[in-house]
């Protein structure tokens, strides 16, 4: 598993928050997926072997808001 930490900008209320949380969440191999409107952040966790970060940023651009900044860290398990 990674942990993933996305800069995103578009975010006008926190609506944006439940609908970019859904959507990742409907994509295989995406857990622990938190939105933190005020800092502009979503959180999650990804399975590599289901789904691809870019995959996720694909995602949210189609609803369109902008990925700024894309951090990754794997985790031994």
């Amino acid at each position: 598993m990674e942990k993933v930490m996305m800069k995103l900008s578009g975010m006008t209320c926190p609506s944006c928050l439940s609908k970019i949380e859904k959507a990742v969440d409907n994509l295989d191999g995406t857990d622990q997926i938190k939105v933190l409107f005020n800092a502009g952040k979503l959180k999650f966790m990804l399975d590599p072997d289901k789904t691809k970060t870019i995959d996720v940023k694909t995602a949210i651009e189609k609803m369109g808001y902008e990925v700024q900044e894309i951090k990754e860290k794997e985790l031994n398990q």
